[in-house]
């Protein structure tokens, strides 16, 4: 005798939205990541190195190093489009912000991508490397953490 599998029930309604925004933030931060990389290579741009630190429920970025080759540059002026996915919604926001701005929008983008609570409790500390030649953007992610050890013996 075979048995059929259940069928799944309908999804809810939050449920919905929950995939539709997923979707949307996966959309986007490829979008944002194209446009920012494309400035940064107009500009000269190399790479771009975001150093950050959170601990005690709080986080920030401590660093931005902009290097041309093996020099050290400014952040290039001017600004680029980008768009946000609000909750709920099925269009992204898009506005435009600075070059400055989107790096560290992407920073903290990469951050909560893949270690949401980055800064909780012992919390973490890395660089978020932006390699524009090879349009990658690299996390070395340190994370702290408190360890404890518990010997009862009895005789």
């Amino acid at each position: 005798m075979t048995s059929t599998p259940e069928p799944n029930p309908p999804l809810s309604d939050w449920e919905l939205k929950s995939q539709t925004h997923a979707k949307l933030e996966t959309e986007v931060f490829k979008q944002n990541k194209a446009a920012l990389l494309n400035a940064l290579a107009l500009a000269g741009i190399t790479a771009v190195i975001v150093s950050f630190d959170g601990y005690g429920d709080s986080g920030q970025i401590e660093n931005v190093e902009v290097r041309i080759g093996d020099d050290e540059a400014r952040m290039p002026a001017g600004t680029i489009e980008v768009g946000e996915a609000l909750w709920g919604e099925v269009e992204l926001k898009r506005s435009a912000v600075g070059i400055s701005a989107a790096v560290e929008s992407l920073a903290y983008d990469v951050l909560e991508q893949t270690h949401a609570g980055w800064e909780n409790n012992d919390g973490a500390y890395g660089d978020i490397v932006f390699d524009v030649a090879e349009r990658t953007i690299a996390l070395d992610y340190n994370e702290r953490y408190t360890a404890s050890e518990n010997y009862t013996h009895r005789f």
